[in-house]
């Protein structure tokens, strides 16, 4: 597929990448009204799915998941749900395990990679037997797990008709790279003292694995990733889990109609995670590579953020109504 041409074109303050990505993450805000519903993962585990709808009754669901320590509030997120539902179209915004308020039940959560809770969620929509369309928008890392979701060596349901995947870390350990250097040190502390306060509270539960020692041992999120996330879900160690759980190397094959959109001003990824012989070589695979965006800072006039109209844009294409 070619690579899509960009028109975005963010107001002038918003053409550095820091400022729009600071921005969208802690200033901009999304009123949404939203009902919680709990259901049980394969593993006897929980999800915390938040369910906003449309006016009128829908055939239609996007399931959206957040980034590293996010959760279905945060603005991005519900900026997707809110105009989706203004289009006809019900919303299931994920919380990830231990991401919603309430720590999940096991010493494992979730990581990049994960994609058995996106697939429990996609069949707890078909269950429902009142959809007939399913998009999926994934955000950094929800959109590795959406790309990785949908190459991998699975069946993926006829009743997803399109996929989007925005500012995504395809290449994790490239992406981690990135975020040891000096130009993210402030996301990258911030990233840390979340992690570390989410394992203080599952610290409480395995008192025998977690100790103070080592969490205090953990200076760098590659550290954390070394101590927890790699041993905690059957990796050998960080640079195991980055290798399998990478979408980059399933890309080619995607089947369902995907757009993926990284901005070249993104400080989060490296150049491994603008996958161009990937989506030449994939029909399926739109890539579109704005030069301004920063991470998840897709800024335009009005309510309604770059990405988000991309969205709705793409998967129009597909409406079979």
């Amino acid at each position: 597929m070619p690579i899509l041409q960009s028109t975005y074109k963010p107001p002038f303050q918003f053409r550095n990448g820091f400022i729009a990505t600071v921005y969208s993450g802690l200033i901009r805000k999304v009123k949404l009204e939203q009902s919680r519903e709990r259901i049980e993962t394969r593993d006897a585990d929980f999800l915390d799915l938040d369910w906003s709808y449309a006016e009128e009754k829908s055939d239609t669901v996007i399931i959206l998941l957040h980034g590293l320590e996010g959760h279905a509030q945060r603005p991005y997120v519900t900026g997707t749900a809110k105009l989706f539902n203004q289009n006809g179209t019900d919303a299931v915004c994920v919380n990830f395990r231990g991401c919603s308020g309430e720590d999940n039940r096991f010493y494992h959560s979730y990581h990049s990679g994960a994609t058995n809770d996106l697939d429990d969620v996609v069949n707890h929509c078909i269950e429902q037997k009142k959809y007939s369309k399913i998009y999926i928008k994934g955000i950094s890392l929800g959109g590795n797990i959406t790309l990785k979701y949908l190459g991998e060596d699975r069946i993926i349901p006829n009743q997803i008709k399109a996929a989007i995947a925005i500012s995504v870390p395809a290449h994790l350990d490239g992406s981690a790279t990135e975020l040891h250097k000096l130009k993210n040190r402030a996301f990258a502390i911030r990233f840390r003292k979340h992690l570390l306060d989410k394992l203080r509270v599952k610290k409480i539960q395995f008192p025998e694995i977690l100790k103070d020692k080592d969490l205090n041992d953990i200076k760098t999120l590659r550290e954390f990733d070394e101590f927890y996330t790699s041993q905690a879900h059957g990796f050998v160690d960080a640079k195991d889990y980055y290798t399998q759980s990478s979408s980059l190397q399933f890309l080619k094959n995607i089947k369902v109609p995907t757009l993926m959109i990284n901005a070249l001003n993104d400080s989060f990824l490296s150049a491994e995670c603008y996958p161009v012989k990937e989506a030449k070589h994939n029909d399926n695979l739109h890539l579109e590579m704005p030069n301004y965006g920063g991470h998840v800072g897709f800024i335009q006039k009005g309510d309604v953020y770059y990405n988000e109209k991309r969205a709705i844009e793409f998967v129009r294409q597909f409406d079979t109504h």
